[in-house]
């Protein structure tokens, strides 16, 4: 087997380079790959190159809103055969976008046949459907043959596309855009194409106008599938005038059957016998209808929502989801909170103005910029069909003025043509014709030469020379630019008036009234519970208040721990030696008829952790913590609640260093009692201990060698009490403790004669 001699060697195109420094390069191409030409739509027509090439394709098939539909698979395979070398999926997806009402404010693609629908369904296959443009959509395209925008070459090299479209329509605001690109997204909502109209009015009349007059015009997002925005209006013009942001979208509720007006408005109708029901008949922009069913009844499955009985999914073409609440005494403004915020019935919608400019750079901008950068492209569109134009009226005023000289000369024309072999030469030496005139003139057929009529051709003249003048004027002119800029928008904004069904303002934006105190206590029936806790960690509730001394059984090698009477609306708090802090409900403990449930089942409480306090939580009470070092605090246990079974971590300890006192602090009480392993007491005023959140805490007594016992808090003008032992239950109070009451930190003296020997008040 011969080997060519000149046959380079592959290995010779081996490039010796570092891997971190080549894949670098690589990936940073294929970044800006993304974001330019594929994930951020450009601000001067508000498309991305997939859905430019769809509408342009759909445009080459002669796909106008007067002509027949075509099959859109036609679309897809001639769009991917020409313009867009991807697959025929992503392209038929992005396609069907484009045609559904309840994703797009403004149709650019109308569909025929299933393209999907408000429940979440997929559109039928590509073979299926039929499809043409939309008038939207001829705006949007309006001037592609009159020299306004550049051509490409495509992939291929075959065909050429628009760079841009050049309409007048603001589809980039109108329409909104989303999409993910490398290291960067862009999140733009739909607007009201009037509003958008107005503003960019205001601005061309002012370029330097204020942000504030902007909003006047421009009110917010306007959503496909309407709702309602219920920010404040500070809060959204925050987010436009920096181009970052978000919004709350709620769903409408609205009764249509209702028979009074505030019923109506407030989606409740009224049943036999004191029943209502409330009504949604708009759902937030993007949430599948279909899914929020199966979330709201998956909700009542759970007995998460016991306030509501009932969800029913009563649409046709209007939507309509029934919500029958647990009885005719609940709130209907209640059951309405709760379904905000356990549903998406609200959601929240991003904005993040991020576009393509001019030069394609990707960029963040307030809405002042983005109106601004949008005008000016207006106004180089109109240059660039003006200069156009004034090149055809150019191109025809030559042919014209042939024509009359023709005209003028008829039978020296027509002798020339019949007697001479060459008679383009002859007439042009012969009239001072130019090539393309003597050229027009010899391929004029004979039936136009009854249509040659010097008055006619005269004035034709005269019009293409006042046009010209009059284009003239107008390229000099920048206020003349900016009229007819003005008067060509409000042209189109009669399209999108606020009377027409299409220009009418779907989404309302109003700020949320003062919310009735939602919380999820309120949806939890009230009953009076008995919680045990032993001391392995069993955790149950019996009903009712039962003595708390009652004979309560255990496992055995278990005992009591904790017991305390509580409300099924409680949260609990549980506190571990390790210094975290636990919360569960009351209502959500096993019931008493067994021994109950480890509670490490349920909360994340360390293997070696001990619970060292079980607390029914009161807003605004305090705790007196203390370690066994001797150091503590006190803390607001608003402050206490974790909403993670993982606890919250409140007392900072030390190595080998445990909590050793949770007691709650009484309104009254004025001074600190700390007692020591060395039998020493100190009191001092409650004022010297700081409240905290979260720490050590200070030191509250001095010890030489062991460390704190116990600590409480009390009223000095009452005194020190404690139990005497035995079985007597008698109290002993030592009224007299000034002797003992010095400044935190102190070591102390030795308490009052029969205070306990085991150190503990």
């Amino acid at each position: 087997m011969s080997v060519i001699e000149d046959e380079k060697d592959p290995y010779d195109a081996i490039v010796d380079a570092p891997f971190d420094s080549a894949l670098s390069e690589r990936y940073l191409v294929y970044a800006l790959s993304t974001i330019t030409a594929r994930s951020l739509p450009d601000l001067r027509d508000g498309l991305k190159p997939v859905h430019r090439r769809i509408l342009w394709g759909m445009r080459g098939l002669r796909l106008d809103p007067g002509s027949a539909f075509k099959k859109s698979s036609r679309v897809v395979g001639d769009v991917m055969g020409k313009y867009h070398p991807h697959g025929n999926v992503a392209l038929y997806d992005a396609m069907v976008r484009l045609a559904q009402p309840f994703t797009l404010r403004y149709p650019l693609v109308e569909g025929q046949g299933n393209f999907g629908n408000i429940d979440g369904d997929a559109a039928a296959a590509e073979r299926y459907t039929e499809c043409r443009l939309t008038r939207t959509a001829m705006q949007l395209m309006a001037g592609l043959d009159e020299g306004t925008v550049d051509f490409v070459p495509t992939y291929n090299n075959e065909e050429e596309e628009p760079a841009i479209f050049p309409g007048l329509f603001p589809n980039l605001l109108a329409n909104g855009a989303s999409g993910i690109a490398v290291g960067m997204a862009t999140s733009i909502p739909s607007h009201n194409v009037a509003e958008v109209i107005d503003a960019a009015l205001e601005l061309i009349d002012n370029p330097h106008v204020e942000h504030a007059r902007l909003m006047e015009l421009f009110n917010g997002p306007d959503f496909a599938t309407g709702g309602l925005i219920v920010d404040s209006a500070a809060a959204i013009s925050a987010a436009y005038e920096t181009g970052r942001g978000s919004f709350r979208v709620r769903a409408r509720f609205h009764a249509a059957e209702a028979k009074e007006e505030a019923d109506r408005e407030a989606g409740i109708e009224r049943l036999g016998g004191g029943q209502y029901q409330l009504v949604v008949s708009e759902v937030p922009y993007g949430v599948p209808k279909g899914r929020l069913i199966e979330q709201i009844a998956q909700l009542i499955a759970d007995r998460k929502l016991p306030i509501l009985e009932d969800v029913r999914d009563e649409s046709d073409e209007q939507i309509r989801i029934v919500f029958v609440p647990k009885s005719r005494n609940v709130d209907p403004e209640l059951l309405k909170e709760s379904l905000y915020k356990l549903t998406d019935l609200e959601t929240r919608f991003g904005l993040n103005l991020n576009v393509l400019d001019a030069t394609r750079t990707p960029m963040v901008m307030g809405l002042h910029e983005l109106l601004s950068n949008w005008v000016a492209h207006q106004i180089d569109i109109l240059q660039r069909r003006s200069r156009h134009r004034l090149q055809k009226i150019a191109d025809r005023l030559e042919l014209v003025e042939g024509y009359i000289i023709a005209f003028l000369n008829l039978d020296r024309v027509i002798e020339i043509i019949r007697t001479e072999d060459e008679p383009k030469p002859v007439m042009m030496a012969e009239f001072g014709l130019t090539d393309r005139q003597a050229e027009a003139i010899l391929n004029m057929r004979l039936r136009s030469l009854r249509k040659l009529e010097e008055m006619q051709l005269r004035q034709e003249k005269d019009e293409l020379l006042k046009e010209r003048d009059e284009l003239e004027k107008l390229l000099a002119s920048p206020a003349r630019q900016r009229t007819r800029l003005k008067r060509d928008l409000t042209a189109i904004r009669k399209d999108y008036a606020e009377d027409t069904a299409l220009g009418r303002r779907r989404t309302t934006i109003a700020e949320a009234a003062p919310t009735v105190e939602f919380s999820m206590d309120a949806m939890i029936e009230k009953e009076p519970v008995t919680v045990i806790l032993s001391q392995r960690g069993w955790i149950r509730a019996a009903k009712g208040h039962v003595p708390l001394d009652g004979d309560f059984k255990f496992k055995e090698g278990d005992g009591p721990a904790f017991a305390l009477h509580a409300q099924t609306t409680d949260k609990l708090l549980l506190a571990a030696d390790d210094g975290r802090f636990f919360t569960i409900g009351a209502d959500k403990l096993p019931g008493a008829r067994g021994f109950g449930e480890p509670i490490r089942n349920t909360l994340d409480i360390d293997a070696a952790a001990q619970i060292v306090a079980l607390i029914v939580h009161k807003p605004g009470t305090q705790l007196l913590l203390a370690s066994d070092f001797g150091r503590g605090f006190a803390a607001v246990t608003d402050e206490l609640l974790a909403e993670t079974r993982k606890g919250r971590q409140v007392v900072n300890l030390k190595d080998k260093v445990k909590l050793a006192v949770v007691r709650p602090i009484a309104p009254e009480h004025d001074h600190v009692a700390v007692v020591g392993d060395n039998r020493k007491l100190v009191v001092f005023s409650l004022e010297e201990l700081p409240v905290m959140s979260r720490g050590q805490g200070v030191t509250l007594q001095r010890y030489r060698d062991g460390g704190l016992s116990d600590a409480t808090t009390l009223k000095l003008e009452d005194g020190l009490s404690w139990e005497m032992g035995g079985d007597t239950g008698r109290i002993r109070t030592e009224r007299d403790i000034h002797m003992w009451k010095v400044a935190r930190g102190a070591a102390g003296r030795l308490p009052p004669q029969g205070f306990p020997r085991d150190n503990k008040f």
